[in-house]
């Protein structure tokens, strides 16, 4: 083989190398960029499902609040339906709000966490159920000293304890907040 054919052989070996060598980086890259663009996601992915699970945390609590104040102030003597019906609109208020970061939630997932906000969302139905219908009941009778829909009352708001300590746990384990 003369110097000639030994320098083109030489060159075209050469080639393939830096090809070879430009096709591993370029996987490499692809590799990394796939890599980063997954980590973005699941970082984008968490602070959505945080954002979600504290609103529906706190719409939890000023629905609660609201039905309290209401059902205080129902049961009250020498409150009048008018308190009794701007009580309502706040708690109404605060339904809307829960319904809407309620449904975020279940939106977020992961479906652990939107099964126990489904049945918190159940829970506060519930509660709001027994309020309205105390509500009505005082509305008619004139009074909302009826022990009857007190008791109701309580007994909902009893039962929503454990569907928002449920709920709240799902929330920690999704974003792995119970481990140390």
């Amino acid at each position: 083989m003369d110097a000639s054919a030994a320098a083109v052989m030489g060159a075209a070996i050469g080639a393939l190398g830096g090809l070879g060598g430009g096709w591993l980086t370029v996987l490499g890259q692809g590799r990394q960029q796939r890599s980063q663009r997954e980590a973005e996601l699941e970082r984008w992915r968490d602070e959505m499902r945080r954002d979600a699970y504290n609103a529906g945390t706190a719409s939890v609590k000023r629905l609660s609040a609201a039905w309290w104040r209401l059902s205080d102030r129902v049961w009250q003597e020498g409150s009048t339906p008018e308190e009794w019906r701007e009580g309502f609109a706040g708690a109404h208020d605060a339904w809307v709000q829960f319904s809407s970061d309620i449904a975020a939630v279940t939106v977020a997932g992961p479906r652990s966490v939107a099964d126990a906000a489904d049945t918190l969302r159940r829970a506060m139905y519930d509660l709001q159920v027994a309020g309205m219908e105390w509500l009505d009941a005082a509305l008619r009778e004139g009074h909302g000293c009826l022990e009857a829909c007190d008791e109701r009352f309580k007994r909902a708001a009893e039962a929503k304890r454990e569907p928002d300590r449920a709920f709240q746990k799902a929330a920690r384990e999704a974003l792995v907040t119970e481990q140390p």
